[in-house]
């Protein structure tokens, strides 16, 4: 193969990487969710060159090498844990890209990264509901309720309310006046 369909063949295989980690929910809600700091894009674009050429260093991958390679980028780099079942499926695609690529096979890649685009859906992080957004005061939000139950711990009905918990009454085991020394030492008393 000419220098030059070679390095044409390698930006292609690139730009279906790309496409196919552009796509991915899993990556678009951890860039978009900023779960990867203040960088999350660049990681992002980072990420499709990281693949890119992990698999021009390595011929003959198993999808189990390229799922644990992402799956760890995406925890190091994302902080994120994929588990939508999603990661086999990106992980499949790239190695069919790769497998593409490594083929020759122009058509086949354009044909790839098309359909991938395609199918790219777009997916957007619905703004959470805080106190300031609703009708709440913040001081009712703040204040401690009694909550609603229908028994205890051990099984006994109490009046269908639960008691603020109490603090704990002092033990044995409280330091006393005494048991601090001059020099700032306390002294640890065994249980009798």
């Amino acid at each position: 193969m000419m220098a030059g369909a070679a390095e044409d063949l390698r930006e292609l295989f690139g730009a279906a990487v790309r496409a196919a980690l552009d796509a991915w929910p899993a990556l678009q809600i951890a860039v978009e969710n900023g779960f990867g700091g203040v960088h999350s894009q660049e990681k992002a674009e980072w990420l499709g060159g990281a693949m890119e050429d992990y698999f021009i260093a390595n011929d003959d991958l198993e999808l189990e090498e390229v799922e644990d390679f992402l799956g760890e980028l995406m925890t190091t780099e994302f902080d994120t844990v994929v588990e939508d079942g999603s990661l086999p499926q990106v992980s499949q695609q790239l190695q069919t890209i790769f497998h593409h690529f490594q083929n020759g096979d122009v058509a086949a890649l354009l044909e790839l990264t098309a359909d991938i685009d395609e199918k790219k859906f777009p997916v957007t992080a619905a703004p959470g509901q805080t106190a300031r957004d609703t009708d709440v005061d913040e001081d009712e939000v703040d204040s401690v309720e009694e909550m609603e139950v229908t028994a205890t711990n051990d099984g006994a009905m109490m009046d269908g309310i639960c008691p603020q918990p109490q603090p704990p009454e002092p033990d044995s085991q409280t330091i006393k006046e005494e048991d601090i020394v001059e020099d700032g030492w306390t002294i640890v008393r065994r249980k009798k």
